[in-house]
């Protein structure tokens, strides 16, 4: 084994270690073996990064121009331009996802910065029309305070562009909680973040569990906001935690996000889309289009189609650019996986193709694309978020019945619909009880585009204009514009 790479936290400006001096190690999925070690933040870590944030905020950063503060964020965007070759590396070892996504993922995420940096000073106050004689009334948006942003580690730098961004923008400041599963690219992330020369404290990166340093963060007196993407059990921990400081909390949870193709689909169009929906990312995406419903008349031949299609998929190497498919990102994972396939036929699912892990020299976590038939949604394939390349198929005969099927859902992140009716679409898209609905697409995102679910998929946007307002504060300011003295409280009527 290699040496391993070491990387320290980001504190108020400074590199450090844990002040325990712990660490733990992260696995490329790959291979299976030890890569990186990364500081275990404890209570005492957690407490100096937050208030390393709070001294920032009460310092330089809230006070900049907007367009100051926005030229900070288009360096970031260039660091990141830059840079996407090296992040793109890192992730995939870290994680295990196509290196040829991650670094054209990490060009991209600059435009959440640059977009951001636009609407720095674009959130405007208001005047009331008062009904008080001599008083004029203001609003003001200002900034909350410290946001604590937790990180899960698929999509590490877009997951970090929508909280970071907008937190920014409108002068707060920030603590970035690392995934425990693939903490690596946050740290190069923040050696670029330094390189810019924001304010020491402004930004501050730390890695550790959820107990102590998850806990510790989300219920800190000086959080104000808590902005967390990850599972249901977790966020459920976040709330709980929430009140002991009373922050704001917005939720990006998980997805059992249905897709229906209705017999008039453009059916090569269709394919392209559930592949990448399902198998792109080896189905590791929130949004990931895992629960399937092909109208009856269609369903045999379709169904094959995709089958065929997902038996040509190539598994290997993340780093290979001809590899389709890499491995998951841990062993749990993947024992989550098998457990739920095996329960679901052993209570009457027909499964298709896949199935089994895939033998990649006895190392790394790799599982092919699997196609299972399901009677029914309630099925243990088609009815928890498996985070893999799991796809559960049923069928449906008519618009009414799919749409009561696709609402059938505890989750509601993302859905589909292919069809060439437009009118069809319409009816059905505005009809889905999800935060997204993609037609005859999936699996795309934009800064401009809003993003979050409902249920299950939690609560609160990321991206879009409208998400920026999330890190701001309401202020109400009363004027009184007479020059006559108030009148005396106990003489009035």
């Amino acid at each position: 084994m290699s040496e391993l790479k070491k990387y320290k936290m980001f504190i108020d400006g400074e590199w450090v270690d844990s002040e325990s001096k712990k660490t733990f190690q992260t696995l490329n999925p790959e291979n299976n073996e030890p890569w990186a070690e990364v500081p275990e933040a404890s209570e005492k870590d957690v407490d100096k990064a937050v208030k390393a944030a709070q001294k920032a905020f009460e310092g330089t950063w809230p006070s900049l121009f907007p367009k100051e503060r926005a030229k900070y964020l288009k360096a970031i965007a260039e660091q990141l331009r830059k840079n996407a070759e090296l992040l793109g590396k890192i992730e995939t070892i870290d994680t295990g996802k196509l290196f040829k996504e991650t670094k054209t993922q990490a060009n991209y995420i600059a435009e959440y910065y640059d977009y951001y940096a636009g609407l720095a000073d674009k959130v405007e106050g208001t005047v009331l029309p008062i009904d008080k004689p001599d008083m004029q009334v203001i609003t003001t948006r200002v900034p909350i305070g410290v946001v604590a942003a937790i990180i899960p580690w698929n999509s590490q730098m877009l997951l970090t562009a929508v909280k970071l961004a907008p937190a920014l923008a409108m002068g707060n400041t920030v603590v970035i909680k690392s995934s425990e599963l693939a903490p690596a690219t946050l740290f190069e992330f923040g050696k670029l973040i330094e390189k810019t020369g924001i304010p020491k404290g402004t930004i501050n990166i730390i890695s550790g569990f959820g107990d102590p340093c998850g806990k510790a963060l989300t219920s800190h007196n000086l959080v104000e906001r808590v902005a967390f993407t990850g599972g249901p059990e977790t966020a459920r921990h976040i709330i709980r935690n929430s009140a002991e400081n009373l922050s704001q909390v917005s939720l990006e949870l998980g997805g059992k996000s249905p897709v229906a193709v209705f017999e008039d689909a453009d059916q090569e169009n269709a394919l392209n889309g559930i592949t990448a929906g399902i198998f792109g990312a080896s189905g590791q995406s929130c949004i990931a289009g895992s629960r399937l419903y092909i109208q009856n008349s269609i369903y045999d031949n379709f169904l094959e189609k995709i089958i065929n299609k997902a038996n040509k998929i190539k598994l290997g190497s993340p780093m290979d650019t001809n590899t389709q498919m890499g491995p998951l990102n841990s062993l749990k994972q993947l024992e989550v996986i098998e457990k739920n396939i095996k329960l679901t036929i052993d209570q009457g699912g027909k499964l298709r193709c896949g199935g089994k892990r895939h033998n990649m020299s006895n190392k790394g976590y790799y599982f092919p694309p699997t196609v299972i038939e399901c009677e029914n949604h309630n099925l243990p394939t088609s009815e928890n978020e498996l985070f893999g390349p799991i796809l559960s198929v049923m069928k449906f005969n008519t618009e009414e019945e799919v749409i009561d099927k696709m609402n059938d859902n505890k989750y509601g992140l993302s859905s589909g619909i292919y069809t060439k009716n437009i009118n069809k679409a319409l009816r059905v898209s505005k009809a889905i009880r999800a935060g997204i609905t993609f037609v005859n697409t999936y699996r795309l995102i934009s800064p401009t585009a809003p993003f979050g679910g409902i249920k299950d998929s939690g609560y609160g946007k990321e991206a879009g204009i409208e998400s920026i307002k999330d890190y701001t504060r309401i202020k109400t300011t009363w004027f009184n514009t007479s020059d006559k003295p108030m009148d005396d409280p106990f003489t009035m009527g």
